[in-house]
């Protein structure tokens, strides 16, 4: 099946300047976060090859996965939240595939071929250079598009000033190969067919909303019978037939669907029909056909929206009590590779272990070792630890004492910083009892 293009109208009105103050603030957020810093470091990073995250002057560690976990669920509760109060709030306003279509995709493909008619014209004519020029224009400022959004991506994760400098490691730049790619596809030609066949939020959207949620809706008993005359008897009746059928609503659709025949699965909640009737609607002295409604009206506080409240309230609370009290500090402790214990010339048990420090601050810092329940007469010999802002220290520790009563003794070691305090369980091996 040839693919059917849907060549969309602009339109203005009062959902598509919330679009464009949505759009800019999510943009500055995409675009300008990778480049901030904090204490010499980004302020925010996602650096997968060290396993560690940069948020706002913190470093998490794979041993704070429970702040993914409930940064995860947190954004799931939302997105189960939103949805049930209204609607397909997300898909209209926050998703990045509607955010790049919307401010920038659709406004280049008019600036450059023209307007909706313009277009569809120039879709059917022949292939002639008149023509040909501005489609070669059109996809190349897709491409330039696509590898502007993918390095801005990558950067969160590679870091901005490496990756645009040419600094960054050869996979960075293979994902903004692919990356690229993908999102030219989408402009050039997938663009609504994803939320129609790919997004699985269209999929699941069913069960997340009910009759009180909000969605896009003709209002079929003013609309109704529609024709060129519906506004004349309207003006009348003021109670039915005021719908034109000017089709302005579906040429303004980035969806390419008719509202007019009740909800579809396809629509995006993005409002567009709604200012396009509005305006419309107003030349002929009425109020705009479309607007956001719920099925039926429903109090705002009902079962789902409570429950979902409610988690989200608990998720809430349970990663701030986290984030406050997170310790500075990441370390563990592990027996040198290769070794059990050793038998000095003095007839003294040696055992020798490897301690890790982790620093999940923007400031050095150093450690204090001790070990907890010690003879009295027991050595403890390691080197000063000295840890870098967000770095790593790895030392030896060795621990003498003299043969213990069992075979194993099971030992606790603290280490003290400014920045934290961490406990390691470990164990003394002496061989034999």
């Amino acid at each position: 099946m040839s693919r059917q293009w849907v060549h969309t109208a602009s339109v203005k009105g009062r959902f598509q300047r919330i679009h464009r103050w949505t759009g800019f603030f999510l943009q500055a957020f995409l675009f300008v976060t990778p480049w901030l810093v904090v204490a010499g470091r980004p302020a925010v990073q996602i650096d997968i090859p060290a396993r560690r995250v940069f948020a706002l002057g913190a470093v998490y560690t794979a041993s704070d996965a429970i702040f993914l976990v409930l940064a995860l669920l947190i954004a799931l509760f939302s997105l189960f939240l939103v949805t049930a109060l209204w609607g397909r709030l997300w898909c209209g306003y926050g998703c990045p595939q509607t955010l790049f279509l919307e401010e920038w995709v659709r406004p280049l493909e008019k600036w450059i071929e023209g307007e909706r008619g313009v277009r569809m014209a120039r879709a059917r004519a022949p292939r002639e250079w008149k023509n040909l020029w501005r489609r070669i224009a059109k996809l190349t400022a897709f491409a330039v598009l696509a590898v502007a959004v993918s390095m801005t991506a990558v950067s969160w994760f590679a870091g901005a000033r490496p990756l645009w400098t040419g600094q960054s490691s050869a996979a960075a730049y293979v994902m903004v190969g692919v990356f690229s790619a993908g999102l030219f596809a989408d402009f050039a030609w997938f663009r609504e067919q994803f939320c129609n066949y790919l997004c699985p939020y269209a999929r699941f959207q069913g069960a997340l909303s009910d009759k009180g949620s909000l969605t896009v809706q003709y209002e079929v008993a003013l609309g109704e019978p529609r024709g060129a005359r519906g506004a004349a008897q309207a003006a009348d009746a003021a109670t039915a037939g005021a719908c034109i059928d000017c089709k302005k609503c579906v040429a303004v659709c980035p969806q390419g669907i008719d509202i007019r025949e009740g909800f579809q699965l396809e629509c995006v909640a993005c409002a567009r029909c709604i200012d396009a009737c509005e305006g419309v609607m107003a030349k002929q002295g009425h109020e705009g056909l479309i607007s956001y409604k719920p099925l039926t009206p429903q109090p705002k506080l009902r079962p789902r929206t409570v429950a979902y409240g409610a988690l989200l309230t608990g998720l809430v609370t349970a990663l701030v009590f986290q984030v406050a009290t997170h310790d500075a500090i990441d370390a563990s402790i592990a027996r040198a590779p290769g070794t059990l214990f050793v038998v000095d010339a003095d007839g003294w048990i040696r055992n020798t272990y490897l301690l890790k420090v982790i620093n999940t601050s923007l400031s050095p810092m150093e450690a204090t070792v001790a070990v907890e329940g010690l003879p009295v007469d027991a050595e403890l010999s390691v080197a000063p630890v000295r840890i870098a802002a967000a770095g790593t220290a790895t030392v030896p520790v060795v621990l003498r004492m003299r043969a213990p009563e069992g075979p194993i003794t099971r030992l606790t070691f603290t280490v003290d910083t400014d920045g934290g305090h961490a406990r390691l369980p470990a164990t003394f091996t002496a061989g034999g009892g």
